[in-house]
Order: structure tokens, then sequence, then C-alpha cells
């Protein structure tokens, strides 16, 4: 007979934040992160899943926020992971969320939620005035160099080593060293009006690219939520 109960794994990723849109914006935030397990779910439970999208980006704007990803049913407390901050405008202010938004080269960045993720760096107004790095999952922007990603968390839950929820990397000025973005699907952060950003990986929760000069910013992209289980079968 099947078994009547069975543990279930799971990863819970929000919406990472949009890139800041003007000079030498922040890079967006990723979104949070979450893994564990529910133990023993009976059979025939149902549980509601939202995935979080990914944070929007205007003209000579913050970057918004990410949208939360949850899993919530009756037989548990609802796992919430919280959409990743977006990126600084120039004069601007960086979006707290799973992880923070990073600055624009004249601000400081957002702050991560603990458990979730990590702070968003700052901007840095000097040489090509980077807009600071969204944070990561797996650590905090700037962490391998001014205006760079923070890089996410890997996971081994769908058989294969990926990592997700990487920040977005800052704008640079025109002439200036386009920053990484963070492993885990952040976007790439544009170099004046010379290198275009490069968009957030889909469905990552990574954050997105910040603009520069008079090159927008990027949104960051959609969350997700992954189970896996002993045996058994799912319906949804």
């Amino acid at each position: 007979a099947p078994p009547t109960t069975a543990d279930l794994e799971y990863v819970v990723i929000a919406g990472g934040g949009g890139g800041g849109t003007n000079s030498n914006s922040g890079g967006g935030g990723a979104g949070g992160y979450l893994s564990s397990s529910i133990a023993s779910v009976s059979s025939g439970s149902t549980f509601t899943v939202t995935v979080g999208a990914g944070g929007g980006v205007g003209s000579n704007s913050n970057g918004s926020n990410g949208s939360n990803s949850s899993i919530a049913g009756s037989s548990i407390s609802t796992i919430t992971a919280t959409g990743g901050g977006g990126g600084s405008k120039q004069g601007g202010t960086a979006g707290s969320g799973g992880s923070g938004g990073g600055g624009a080269y004249d601000t400081t960045g957002g702050d991560g939620t603990s458990g979730q993720g990590f702070d968003g760096g700052d901007g840095v107004a000097s040489g090509d005035y980077p807009g600071g790095g969204g944070g990561g999952a797996g650590e905090a922007g700037n962490t391998d160099g001014s205006g760079t990603g923070g890089d996410g968390k890997v996971s081994k839950i769908t058989g294969t080593a990926i990592a997700r929820a990487g920040g977005g990397s800052g704008g640079v000025s025109g002439g200036g060293t386009v920053r990484a973005a963070g492993d885990g699907g952040g976007g790439t952060g544009a170099e004046g009006n010379n290198t275009a950003p490069v968009a957030a990986t889909v469905n990552t929760g990574g954050g997105g690219a910040g603009g520069a000069a008079d090159t927008a910013g990027l949104p960051g992209a959609a969350g997700t939520v992954i189970f896996a289980y002993d045996s058994g079968s799912f319906s949804g």
C-alpha cells in the first residue's frame, strides 16, 4: 500500500526587486529564499502555492520590490518568502526585502531579511561611480567588489545543483567596468549608454539590473516554489 504520510521538502523563492532607473543606479535585491521540509504530510492534503512576480522598473525611479511567494494550507503555518528590495535611483532609496536592493552611486543599500537574504551594497561616488549591488540569498551586495550582486544559494532539490536568488549588479559610468551579477540569476547592470543591461534569469528570484546614464534598469525575475518527496504524486 502507498504510504499515508510523507515528508515534503521545499524551496520557496520570492520575486526579485527591480533595478533602479537613471544615472548609475543600484541592482535589485534577490527574492527571499527559504528551504526546509514539512514533516508527515497526510495523503490528500492540499496546499495553496503563490509564486511572486519580479519587481518592475519605471522612468527615473527606484525599482519596485518583488512580490512574496508562499505555501499555505490548513495543516501548516504559512511559509512566506519576502520579495526582494528594489534598487535605488540617483538620490533615491533602495528597498528592503528578502534581500536588500543596492544603493545608487550616491545612496546606501537596503536591508535584507534575516534567514532569507542579505543587505544590498552601497554605491560609490568615485572612480566609475558604480551603483551598489543587490543582496543575494548567500551574501550581501558588493561582497565581490563594488557594484557586484550578492551570490545566491545552491540547491539540489531537483537532482541537479542549481544556484538561485542572486542579486543584480549596479550600473556604472560610460567607459567603466561592467560589474558582475550575483550567481543565481541576477541581472547585470548597464555601462553608461554603451553596454545594455542583461535581464535576470526567469524563475530564479534574481534581482534586476541597475541602469546607467540614460539606460533604464531592468525588472527582477519571478520567484519559484519547488517540492520534492520520496513517493506518491501531486495534482494541481
